[in-house]
Formats: structure tokens, C-alpha cells, sequence
């Protein structure tokens, strides 16, 4: 029986997904949200199996009080799931700087400080799991998106060096690169207002915010199927670095390797000329 630790645990979301999914396989469950009550009625079906926690994952107070509760109650962390996130949208040029840091306080900041609360426990006992949820746009960015593109590309580059730094302590880490999927992220788009602050970029911005409300309820990926294709990942020996989850994301990202590698290959002879000659 492993003891599960997840970050953003909304209803409908990665976050309860994961949750149930892991309750289904026998294990224990601490629960984190920003809004915890929403998650009463769900923890009171499963007793002593489950922690539900308040967590703003960009408080790193609230974040070392709940690891330690979650410590306390079942003796440890086996799988961390940073699940914690959101998307803001607009143009690079003009994005309010004020979304900008916010994207980064949540999307990358937090990612750090809980691996930093969590991690201590899993070498002590020298073993666990680390599940980074990043996003297809952490591989293939996004028009409209490229402050959350940006944050979810420092977490792949961030996930790549921890999983070679814990792997001598018997810590696994995964990443899971999901593209568009039924979490409801997409419906709080359609009461936030656009606050483009460049008036040439309104136009585009509007069309996104636009496209993201049209696609919400109707995203082709199914969290539960994806959830358990990570849990599969996970099961494999040797386990992937990571996992994109949906067709369509699959897809997205092939076209981007396979692009950049055609790019790289051309460029061969201009990157070797780089270097000093050989040494005759």
C-alpha cells in the first residue's frame, strides 16, 4: 500500500483522477486544494484512506505544513503528483506583468518548493516516485499562450536534471505531457476578460480566449484513461522519461521533434564549424 501525495485537487480534474485512481488500486490518498471543502462529501466516502489538505502551492509555509501532515498520517510520501496549475493567456509583447509572475509563482515556482518538501522523506527511505504533470505546450509552444509555455518548459528542463540527481537515492520521476483534455480548465476562461495591454494583439487574443471556451466539455482526452496510461508508464521496466498523453497531443509533438530534428541535421556543418580546428 503506497501513500500518494497530489497537488490540485479540483473536481473533474488531473488532480481527482489520480486520486480515485490510486484509492481503485489500494493505496492512500492526501488530497491537496486550495478550496478543500469542495472535497468534503468525496473524502467522507472513504474514511481513514484519504487526507484532504488546504494548499495554496504558492505559499512554501502551507506546503511544508501539509507534507508534514500527510507525513504524520501515513508515515511518508510514496508518489508525489505535482499537479498544481493554470493557463493565462496573451501575447508575449503585452501580457500584464503581473500575469506573468503569477504564471510562474504557480506553474514553476510551486513545482519547486513541494519536490524540495517532499523529496527529503523519499531519500530517507530511499525510494519513491515524482509525477511532474507538465503539458504538450512544455514541448511545442503555444500562440497566446507563451508565459505558460515558457513556465512548463523550465519544469521539462528542471524534471530532466532531477531525475538523473535522485536517481542514486532510488527516487523515479516521471513527466506527463498532456495536450487538451476534460478538466473544466478551459471553463474559467469565459468570466476572465482579456487584459492585453498592446491594442494590436486584441484581435488574436480574443480569438483565444474564444477558441478556449468553444473547446471546453468537448477536448478529445479523457483524464481517467490518462491516468491510468501514466500509472502503465510507471508499471514499465524500465519505466519512459516521460509520456504524452491524448492523439492529438501526440501528434503535436512529433511534428515538433521531427521538425527540429530535420533543422539540426541541415545545420550539422554550421555547428561543427563552430568549434577551434583540430589540432594537427
Amino acid at each position: 500500500m503506497k501513500t500518494w501525495f497530489i497537488t490540485g485537487g479540483s473536481p473533474g480534474g488531473f488532480g481527482m483522477a489520480y486520486a480515485n485512481t490510486a484509492l481503485e488500486i489500494g493505496d492512500n490518498v492526501v488530497l491537496t486544494a486550495r478550496r478543500p471543502q469542495l472535497l468534503g462529501e468525496w473524502a467522507d466516502r472513504h474514511g481513514d484512506r484519504v487526507l484532504v489538505l488546504p494548499l495554496d502551492v504558492t505559499d512554501t509555509g502551507q506546503i511544508r505544513d501539509a507534507v508534514a501532515a500527510a507525513e504524520g498520517r501515513f508515515g511518508g510520501i510514496d508518489v508525489l503528483v505535482n499537479n498544481a496549475g493554470r493557463g493565462w493567456y496573451g501575447s508575449v509583447e503585452g501580457a500584464p506583468e503581473a500575469d506573468v509572475r503569477r504564471s510562474f509563482e504557480l506553474n514553476f515556482f510551486s513545482v519547486v518548493e513541494v519536490l524540495r518538501a517532499v523529496l527529503p522523506g523519499m531519500r530517507a527511505r530511499s525510494g519513491g516516485w515524482v509525477v511532474t504533470m507538465s503539458s504538450v505546450a512544455g514541448l511545442r509552444a503555444t500562440p497566446g499562450f507563451g508565459y505558460y509555455s515558457a513556465a512548463k518548459y523550465a519544469v521539462e528542463g528542471l524534471t530532466e536534471a532531477l531525475r538523473q540527481e535522485v536517481a542514486p537515492f532510488g527516487v523515479k520521476v516521471l513527466a506527463v505531457e498532456p495536450g487538451a483534455f476534460r478538466t473544466g480548465a478551459y471553463a474559467g476562461f469565459e468570466g476572465e476578460p482579456v487584459t492585453e495591454t498592446v491594442d494590436a494583439y486584441l484581435p488574436f487574443v480574443e480569438s483565444v480566449r474564444s477558441s478556449m471556451i468553444e473547446q471546453n466539455g468537448r477536448q478529445a482526452g479523457d483524464p481517467y484513461r490518462g491516468v491510468r496510461a501514466v500509472l502503465a508508464a510507471m508499471e514499465q521496466d524500465p519505466p519512459p522519461h516521460r509520456i504524452v498523453l491524448g492523439a492529438g497531443g501526440h501528434r503535436a509533438v512529433a511534428d515538433q521533434l521531427g521538425g527540429m530534428l530535420v533543422e539540426l541535421r541541415a545545420q550539422e556543418a554550421a555547428s561543427a564549424g563552430a568549434d577551434f580546428p583540430p589540432a594537427e
